[in-house]
């Protein structure tokens, strides 16, 4: 065993938590001032602090019958101290109507869980307590029970699935669950799981006081890393014997009131024969740092581990722990629950921490439980500090919005451009939340026109710059309009360094004209011209887009120094013309309907977007003087291709030829095309068609709508 190494490792939430301390506290004050008091049951379950407080003269009375009885014939009758487990409202009452003094030493947790049995069951909720109905804070939480609704207790998950099994009004009532705070974390985690499944007419509230979590949590982990757990506590005291229970899963556990329970023989033999041994030390909540430091002393004595050799101060080893607050003083602070009213947060002291709804900070609408989570570090500023009840009210709001100037004067002097919400319209403009911190954004600046509402703007994210701050007032204005035209430019800028002719691009049609479309590249127009635009042959524009339709282009040429775009929308692989010379060859018989009927001739759709030219004299074997009187639009004819342009891209087709193939029979004696009939150049694209390039819009008239694109964009 000598060559054995040794590691001891002493929790360090172990001993007294906040509540106790506070206990404490307030029961030597109350005796030094009084000459005495009586606690209504022991104060802490530990024989050691029993005797500080008796050498204090702090005495326990069992109840509050058992403190009449004791202090009936005391001169002066000392006054009663609620212990940190809490007491029904019966007692409260029975002391203010006896007219006995006395001093609340009630738990802040357990105060937040009277408050809030005695809230819902006055509206007729029924009560369901995770915990031990014998121990005398559940005791204590029952008497805050407004007579007249149902109350369940439970210890354990399975005694809560037998209960509710056996009982409609588990499942149907409107009901809350609370738990003892000191009650098992894994044990809540299930019940919760299982009221959420089986209770659905339920609210739930994490009671759980958060030095417990921590203790627990931390000797579950402790447990896990050693061979050996030490837990220091008394055999009566609930949250110590939790911890045992915790401890045990993992590992060998020694459960001592003091440190002359050790069993140093039972250690030796779980020694015997190990090279490296590690030993956790846990304590109860009661527990104070005298019998941890004596724990750990006699284990390094026996085992030649350094032990420490000072004189202990028992006040000054309880306050080490706990750091000096003010208001005023921002803090780290724990999120330990959260609900729709407030968060309930560990700072590190005696106190209770509570944020409400109204300081959590968030979008407006947005409650606690949507800002923060249980294990949730988060700043707070402490707004005001209540030691007689151990309760400190912070604010997150109050930090966020110092964060969110320091933020927006960085923004101010740097030109960077910010997103916030818009959260109200008042005179004159709207406001915008940026991280807890109000922008005020004039009317002018807002983006939105002289004929709108600033009610648009309502609840929507916005990009803003900051045009003026005031450190000493912490006002705020910003200007939409600013930062719209600040990522335009920028948007521009990078347009033209990176622009190349066959770039693609998905834009937004902004307007159309008869000649073809401008579209939105991202800062800058481009034009689409008609003929650019489909592989259909269409009159307008707007046959075939609408303003705001998305549109996939490339660019076809640009000019920087005019700010000039041409696009082109027709995709290579989409061409007709492609389609058509690979799959038709002259002398094909074709299925074509007439879509425009002209004096020469009409033309007729083989394809969608070509369009085969059927001459007057190739109609009928007979003379047609009237091309109407023969075809009508939107008729289907059959024809023989006659000749195919590919240069030109153009088709004719035959009726008169496919007529003498399949009956050979001579035409009308005479009967020739007469030159007059031949298509005019000018005519060889039907009334309606594309114009061609000749015929694109007038350089000036493009330049005229490019510029006033541009001059729409720099207003």
């Amino acid at each position: 065993m000598a060559a054995a190494r040794l590691k001891i490792t002493v929790a360090e939430n172990a001993g007294f938590c906040a509540g106790v301390k506070r206990a404490i506290d307030i029961a030597v004050s109350t005796a030094r001032e009084h000459g005495s008091a009586y606690t209504l049951g022991k104060l802490a379950h530990n024989a050691r602090v029993t005797r500080f407080l008796e050498s204090n003269n702090v005495f326990a009375a069992e109840d509050l019958d058992d403190y009449l009885r004791k202090t009936s014939s005391v001169k002066g009758r000392p006054p009663a101290v609620i212990r940190s487990h809490g007491v029904g409202k019966d007692v409260y009452g029975q002391l203010a109507a006896g007219g006995f003094a006395f001093a609340d030493a009630t738990c802040p947790w357990v105060k937040r869980l009277h408050r809030v049995v005695a809230e819902y069951s006055e509206k007729g909720y029924g009560v369901v307590i995770a915990g031990d109905r014998e121990h005398p804070e559940v005791a204590g939480v029952i008497g805050h029970i407004s007579g007249g609704v149902d109350c369940f207790t439970f210890n354990s998950p399975e005694e809560l699935e037998k209960s509710a099994a056996g009982n409609v009004k588990l499942r149907q009532n409107a009901l809350i669950l609370v738990s003892q705070t000191t009650f098992n974390k894994r044990k809540w985690r299930d019940c919760v799981n299982f009221f959420k499944k089986h209770c659905t007419n339920a609210e739930i509230f994490d009671t759980m006081c958060s030095a417990t979590i921590e203790r627990q949590e931390e000797a579950r982990r402790l447990a896990r890393q050693n061979d050996l757990m030490v837990v220091a506590g008394d055999r009566e005291s609930s949250n110590s014997r939790k911890l045992r229970e915790i401890c045990e899963q993992y590992c060998e556990t020694l459960f001592v009131e003091n440190a002359e329970d050790l069993d140093i023989s039972k250690i030796k033999s779980l020694l015997s024969g190990k090279r490296d041994f590690k030993i956790g030390i846990t304590a109860g909540a009661s527990v104070p740092a005298e019998t941890i430091k004596e724990v750990h002393g006699i284990m390094g004595e026996e085992f030649k581990a350094a032990a420490p050799e000072q004189e202990i101060d028992f006040m000054a080893e309880v306050d080490r722990t706990f750091q000096k607050i003010y208001t005023g003083k921002r803090v780290k602070a724990y999120v330990v629950a959260v609900n729709k009213t407030e968060a309930v947060v560990d700072i590190g002291t005696k106190h209770s921490g509570y944020i409400p709804a109204d300081e959590i900070g968030g979008a407006p609408g947005t409650t606690p439980d949507m800002v923060v989570s249980p294990g949730d570090e988060i700043e707070c500023i402490i707004t005001s500090i209540n030691d007689a009840e151990g309760i400190v009210n912070l604010s997150k709001k109050k930090v966020d919005a110092a964060h969110g100037f320091e933020k927006l004067s960085a923004a101010y002097h740097e030109g960077v451009v910010l997103e916030g919400t818009v959260t109200a319209v008042v005179t004159g403009g709207v406001i915008i939340t940026f991280e807890g911190t109000r922008v005020f954004i004039p009317a002018s600046h807002s983006g939105v026109p002289k004929s709108g509402k600033l009610e648009e703007l309502l609840r929507k994210s916005v990009k803003f710059k900051v045009i003026e701050i005031n450190e000493q007032r912490s006002r705020v204005v910003g200007s939409v309009k600013a930062a719209s035209r600040q990522e335009i430019d920028a948007l521009r800028a990078k347009f033209w360094d990176e622009i190349s002719v066959g770039k693609q691009f998905c834009g937004e049609v902004k307007s159309i004209e008869s000649y073809g479309v401008f579209v939105d590249l991202g800062g800058v127009d481009g034009m689409v011209h008609l003929s650019e635009l489909t592989w259909q042959r269409v009159k307008h524009p707007r046959e075939i887009v609408s303003v705001g339709d998305k549109l996939d282009v490339f660019v076809k040429s640009y000019d920087p120094e005019k700010k000039r775009v041409s696009l082109c929308a027709k995709k290579p692989d989409e061409n007709p013309w492609t389609k058509f010379t690979g799959e038709y060859f002259i002398g094909d018989t074709v299925k074509a309907k007439v879509v425009n009927i002209t004096p020469f001739g009409a033309f007729a759709q083989i394809i969608p977007g070509i369009d085969g030219l059927i001459h007057i004299s190739q109609i009928s074997r007979q003379r047609v003087k009237n091309v109407g009187q023969e075809l009508t639009l939107g008729q289907e004819i059959e024809a023989k291709i006659t000749e195919i342009d590919a240069e030109k891209e153009r088709v004719s087709i035959s009726i008169k030829a496919l007529l003498e193939e399949l009956d050979p029979q001579p035409d009308d004696e005479g009967y020739a095309a007469d030159e007059s009939e031949a298509v005019p150049e000018g005519e060889a694209v039907p009334e309606g068609e594309a114009a061609p390039e000749s015929e694109a819009v007038p350089e000036g008239e493009a330049a005229d709508e490019s510029e006033a694109a541009d001059e729409s964009e720099s207003s």
